[in-house]
């Protein structure tokens, strides 16, 4: 089976969100039996870790992915799990995001004849949907039983107008503020006899709406304030609002934390009366520059496709924050990244192909 065939062979699973649609089975299988599998199965995830120790050297290179997917929705013009090939390009359902990237790290793993230390493979069932029982967990036993990884590279697509262009070299977190500001509704003939929350508010907006938290750096734009959602009152014009509800979103670079945010909210609102929460729903990390594998995935972009590639921390969040969090040394390589999640979701065949001798390379000299 070569790389196409397996990249073909997987997106024809329909493993949307939490179904593997028996993917792993055939992972294990495919891996063979020089591969030894940990399974960690809750709430309908599964997660899977295949590892090989070549020697007992302590360096331990990890790739990991999802082999979830989206649902498909609708107006696909093909049916998006036959992958078929036409004219060189691959329109399915997770082609970029990311059975690509799963396809080329399993082809490069499998046949790797030599690796000094120990390779392994990280997937899971939910990384598309909250994630909770996914890899997080299968990390956490890792750490419980003394395994864990020293770098690893998660394959989402990462590339932006030329393969082999970008790296992500960290992640954002995300900070979500829920605001109610209180008052006391009433008549709009007789504003004085109310507590009007928007008009209390009006003039502080404008300081809190697009506001740079921090003046980032040379792996993060500034941390802004976005917000995301303003509502109040009775959808009348004759009776003020009791409350005003406002919701944001901060994607925080490792300059701004949740703590920095709820101090600058209660800053601004001291003067109301309100009610104020934070979440946190994932948190910043960056690899240093220097860090082994950040250095040889680029000899090996460069050697394998001649391309001298750049660091980026931009996008949403990926499962590369668990592993951050966990003080592995963690980066992102994969497809380019321009059709993920749509409609007629593509990739090419040459990217599979040289994603994977990427891989191929990063293994060989690692």
């Amino acid at each position: 089976m070569n790389i196409i065939e397996l990249f073909q062979k997987l997106l024809r699973f329909k493993s949307l969100t939490p179904d593997d649609d028996g993917a792993f089975d055939f992972i294990e299988e495919y891996l063979g039996d020089t591969w030894t599998c940990i399974k960690v199965d809750m709430e309908g995830v599964k997660n899977r870790f295949y590892y090989k120790k070549f020697n007992d050297k302590k360096q331990h290179l990890c790739f990991a992915g999802h082999i979830d997917v989206v649902p498909v929705g609708q107006g696909w013009e093909i049916d998006p799990f036959a992958a078929d090939i036409i004219d060189g390009v691959i329109s399915a359902r997770g082609a970029q995001d990311m059975k690509s990237g799963d396809a080329a790290f399993l082809y490069a793993c499998k046949h790797a004849q030599d690796f000094d230390g120990t390779l392994s493979i990280l997937m899971t069932s939910d990384e598309e949907g909250e994630g909770t029982y996914g890899t997080i967990k299968m990390l956490e036993h890792l750490k419980e039983i003394d395994f864990i990884p020293n770098y690893a590279v998660v394959a989402e697509p990462t590339c932006e107008e030329v393969f082999g262009d970008a790296i992500k070299v960290g992640r954002r977190g995300s900070i979500n503020g829920y605001i109610t500001i209180k008052g006391k509704q009433g008549h709009a003939a007789y504003p004085e006899k109310c507590i009007n929350p928007v008009h209390n508010f009006a003039s502080i907006l404008p300081k809190l709406a697009g506001h740079n938290l921090d003046d980032g750096d040379e792996y993060f734009a500034p941390s802004k304030m976005v917000i995301t959602d303003i509502r109040g009152g009775m959808e009348v014009t004759n009776v003020t609002p009791n409350e005003l509800k406002l919701m944001f979103n901060v994607r925080n670079s490792t300059n701004t934390t949740r703590e920095s945010v709820e101090e600058f909210i209660h800053e601004n609102l001291k003067d109301l009366e309100y009610e104020f929460k934070t979440t946190q729903g994932s948190f910043p990390f960056v690899t240093n520059k220097e860090s082994k594998v950040v250095k040889a995935m680029e000899n090996s972009i460069k050697e394998v496709l001649g391309v001298t590639t750049k660091h980026s921390t931009h996008g949403g969040t990926s499962d590369a924050r668990y592993f951050g969090a966990f003080g592995i040394e963690a980066i992102e390589f994969g497809v380019i990244n321009d059709t993920i999640h749509s409609i007629g979701e593509r990739t090419t065949v040459k990217e599979v192909e040289g994603l994977t001798a990427v891989y191929e390379d990063l293994i060989k000299n690692f």
